[in-house]
């Protein structure tokens, strides 16, 4: 039996999510498995992966052969070069511990990147939110502009029409007592 470690497709349309597992090469891809040793959201930046270590480590030592996805996803997480490294302990290159000090050390590392990767994403939406929240506030201060410019418009408009309203009546006024005045002396 040939065994292969691939990803089994869940999640719905357009927002896939997969399984990472063992199972028989002729097995269709989402039908029987022999183990499921983790999974992996690429929806994410960065994917999320969340894998089985020693069960992963175990089964590419055992000749299982993972799909090109599978291996980058495994290499990534590290499992090659912890395969690597028991390879060079068995030859007698070095010990158990300075293997596991040199993974460590590799595995902290990595996580650096990501925490970085994580860290300028987080800056970077911040910033466009930033920019966005001062973008609205310049186009509400134009629209402000706008419409205290037409109230004061408005308003001068209003006066205007007060004081000829106002000039229109005290010329009335003034004619009125002009015109009763000229009647009585004749």
């Amino acid at each position: 039996m040939a065994t292969k470690i691939r990803l089994q497709r869940g999640g719905r349309k357009g927002y896939a999510f997969y399984s990472i597992v063992i199972a028989d090469a002729r097995a269709p891809r989402d039908g029987r498995f022999t183990e499921k040793i983790g999974t992996y959201n690429p929806n994410t930046n960065p994917a999320t992966v969340d894998l089985n270590f020693d069960r992963a480590l175990y089964w590419v030592e055992t000749g299982a052969q993972p799909t090109d996805t599978v291996r980058t996803i495994l290499s990534r997480e590290g499992v090659y070069l912890m395969k690597h490294l028991r390879g060079g302990v068995r030859k007698g290159a070095f010990d158990e511990a300075a293997a596991q000090k040199k993974f460590d050390a590799w595995k902290a590392d990595k996580q650096n990147g990501l925490d970085k990767v994580r860290e300028a994403e987080a800056k970077a939406k911040k910033e466009a939110a930033a920019n966005a929240l001062k973008a609205e506030k310049a186009v509400n201060e134009a629209i402000a502009k706008k419409v205290a410019d037409k109230k004061a418009a408005e308003a001068a408009a209003k006066a205007e029409a007060e004081a000829a309203e106002s000039a229109e009546a005290e010329a009335a006024q003034t004619e009125a007592p002009a015109e009763e005045a000229a009647p009585a002396e004749a």
